[in-house]
């Protein structure tokens, strides 16, 4: 076919590219670019950017509310990853069964992953309400007396984990039902025959077929867990916040509240360090535990 070699072909193949690649690096690579010089200058968005080298860095490695922040992240992805690793599996194990109305509850599962933030901490601030909240209610039932959740800071992080996990369940449950759906039948039918039970079906095939969507949803719910936000900024009440502070909250306040963009930038890119390394290492460390059916 005429032009589909040489330097005709790239140029149209270019040309097809440019209007993508063009937004790409406009509006993504040049301002990550932009932030990473960033660091070493002092700026405040009014007056000239002040080149201050390392500074930035500096400071943070002594700045508490930071560490406090990072330390409350890493709280967050310790309880929330294997709470919603493990309720999305069993959640999809149980959608995965012929039962009626299946299609139903999938639905019903996903629509708190679609509906915004906003929404979601409204409803959750009144499940949380220490007077007349469901969660209060249904532990004085068994004769337990409920915390003021979002507005103890001892207790707010605790009471934002729960809604993550109840918000994004039906977004791993989906990953869990496609890998199961993936299974071949003919494994189960082989182990009926060599007569292994439900548990043994479970445990020897189910669960090792399964792990390279369980990586795949451990990857993404860690990266998206060292990003919280919207429910730490939304939920808890302004003097529960210190208890429920993290690293992107600490980064928009110091970027928005106290325009300090070139520090803001230096926490940016610690966190994108520390999320880069962390992948890096799961990715190394893959092929110990992560079986692929080939």
């Amino acid at each position: 076919m005429a032009g589909n070699r040489g330097i005709t072909k790239w140029g149209w193949v270019a040309f097809f590219l440019a209007p993508s690649l063009l937004g790409l690096i406009v509006f993504i690579l040049g301002p990550v670019v932009y932030s990473l010089r960033l660091t070493l200058y002092d700026w405040n968005l009014l007056s000239d950017a002040k080149f201050i080298g390392l500074d930035n860095f500096r400071e943070l490695y002594h700045d508490a509310a930071f560490w406090t922040a990072f330390e409350h992240t890493l709280t967050f992805i310790v309880l929330y990853i294997p709470s919603v690793l493990v309720l999305a599996f069993l959640t999809a194990l149980l959608l995965d069964q012929p039962l009626r109305g299946r299609a139903w509850f999938r639905t019903a599962f996903f629509v708190p992953v679609v509906t915004s933030w906003v929404a979601v901490a409204v409803i959750w601030k009144w499940v949380f309400n220490p007077a007349y909240g469901l969660v209060n209610y249904f532990l004085s039932l068994v004769g337990i007396e409920g915390p003021a959740w979002l507005i103890d800071p001892d207790t707010a992080l605790y009471a934002i984990i729960i809604t993550s996990v109840w918000k994004d369940l039906g977004f791993i449950t989906v990953m869990f039902l496609a890998g199961l759906q993936g299974i071949p039948e003919n494994y189960y039918e082989a182990a009926k025959i060599d007569g292994a039970n439900r548990w043994q079906r479970l445990h020897r095939i189910t669960v090792p077929l399964l792990t390279p969507t369980t990586f795949f949803a451990l990857i993404i719910s860690l990266i998206n867990s060292f990003q919280v936000f919207e429910q730490a900024w939304l939920m808890p009440e302004r003097f529960a916040r210190r208890g429920a502070s993290v690293i992107v909250g600490e980064i928009v306040d110091n970027a928005f509240r106290y325009n300090r963009m070139g520090y803001a930038a230096t926490m940016s890119w610690v966190l994108f360090a520390v999320i880069f390394t962390i992948t890096l290492v799961q990715f190394r460390f893959q092929n110990r535990w992560v079986h692929y059916d080939l």
